[in-house]
């Protein structure tokens, strides 16, 4: 168990670092400040939201809202909610990817639950929040021209807390 816990961080720091099945990418200060002055782009596409729990992990978790339409370059705050129905505290860790995975390149988080591991008392329920945008860069690669839908997946594994 903690070999397999080891290597999520890893795994999440190579794919994010590349874009690597259809991981999203994290926004540097730079990036977002050019962003927030350029203007929204006119390109108009629909992210759906998935969520799931690996195995051991007892907690509910669902995204709050269906999906969101958007256009590139406009900000977006989504949630997910998470319930622990044990009488006991848990720490997870949330993996995500999107899908098309070659959409990952140009879909940004500003600020995610995911960017931490996540501890519930027994009995929490939490709302927890993802803020991201679609890079305007999107419109000009050819390779997007048939992506019209991007889903945002979640999947939360338990961490040992022998090991946090």
């Amino acid at each position: 168990m903690g070999l397999s816990y080891a290597a999520v961080p890893l795994y999440q720091a190579f794919c994010q670092a590349t874009g690597y099945g259809g991981t999203v990418q994290t926004v540097k200060e730079e990036k977002l400040e050019k962003m927030l002055s350029e203007k929204t782009g006119e390109r108009e596409i629909i992210v759906k939201f998935d969520a799931g729990t690996g195995i051991g992990m007892p907690w509910k978790f669902k995204p709050l809202q269906q999906a969101v339409q958007l256009v590139t370059g406009e900000t977006v705050l989504a949630f997910y909610n998470a319930k622990n129905p044990t009488d006991k505290p848990m720490t997870g860790v949330a993996t995500y990817n999107v899908t098309p995975m070659k959409a990952g390149l140009y879909f940004n988080k500003v600020q995610c639950f995911c960017f931490h591991e996540q501890r519930l008392q027994g009995k929490e329920n939490v709302d927890m929040p993802v803020f991201f945008f679609i890079d305007n860069e999107f419109e000009d690669d050819p390779r997007m021209d048939d992506v019209h839908e991007i889903t945002l997946s979640y999947t939360f594994f338990p961490i040992d807390d022998d090991e946090a």
